[in-house]
């Protein structure tokens, strides 16, 4: 007599456990957005292949640019993250900016002078600079 209503009583049961009545869960809506936020990619990861970059970080990396400037924090000369957001990347600023790292100067970015690079040649110094300006936030 009571199998309908034992039957009735499973069957609910089990539409509640199917549902996610039986769960709990720690989650938290903080935990939800990070999992869905993108990653941010670094500038290696962005640039890997590009041979701008991989050209240009290769000759900084064998000058002795990196005892006065860094990426993103400036020491004695500004960041190149700065000289990025001073100066589009355009044909003529790369030639402009490439003279001045050959000639060396002082007053644009303080009264600390940048020496000259006279042993530079004019390609490489190019090719720095468009590595740098690459680096706009």
């Amino acid at each position: 007599m009571n199998r309908p209503l034992n039957l009735g009583l499973i069957a609910l049961a089990g539409l509640t456990f199917a549902c996610g009545g039986g769960e709990t869960t720690t989650e938290t809506v903080a935990e939800v957005v990070t999992e869905a936020a993108p990653k941010e990619m670094t500038l290696e990861e962005k640039y890997q292949n590009d041979p701008v970059y991989i050209k240009g970080l290769e000759k900084l990396k064998a000058s002795d640019c990196t005892s006065c400037h860094m990426v993103e924090r400036k020491i004695v000369g500004p960041s190149y993250a700065e000289v990025a957001a001073k100066y589009e990347s355009t044909e003529e600023n790369v030639a402009m900016l490439a003279a001045k790292v050959i000639a060396g100067g002082v007053g644009v970015w303080g009264e600390v002078p940048m020496p000259p690079h006279a042993g530079l040649s004019e390609e490489d110094a190019k090719d720095m600079i468009r590595y740098v300006l690459l680096l706009k936030k």
